[in-house]
């Protein structure tokens, strides 16, 4: 189960640079996915400005990362993550985490979810 294959309108950047240029150019998004481990910022520095920001301050942000260690998990709360998930993780928790925090509405059983 992806993103792009429901209701979500998705906008990717590929490092963190990218990241903030999307919300200055986008004003209307309602929730970010940040990696931590991005080229040029981080998705911990992504996230500290974006906590920074008025328009931003309350934009609920998921923190995913491939490294799970305690320390990170700690920082991105500490910054204002609203959810943080160490890869591995299921599509399917993704969808819905995301489903839930933005107010969209899911079929209770989805076909093809694996």
């Amino acid at each position: 189960m992806k993103l792009e294959q429901g209701p979500f309108r998705v906008t990717l950047a590929f490092d963190g640079r990218e990241a903030l240029d999307v919300l200055h150019r986008e004003p209307d998004i309602a929730l970010v996915l940040l990696d931590v481990m991005m080229p040029h910022l981080s998705g911990f520095d992504v996230l500290a400005h974006m906590r920074q920001s008025e328009q931003w301050r309350h934009t609920p942000c998921i923190v995913l990362t491939a490294a799970g260690q305690e320390a990170q998990h700690q920082r991105a709360l500490a910054l204002g993550a609203t959810e943080f998930m160490t890869k591995p993780f299921s599509p399917k928790k993704l969808y819905l985490r995301t489903a839930e925090l933005t107010g969209v509405a899911v079929p209770s059983a989805t076909e093809g979810d694996q």
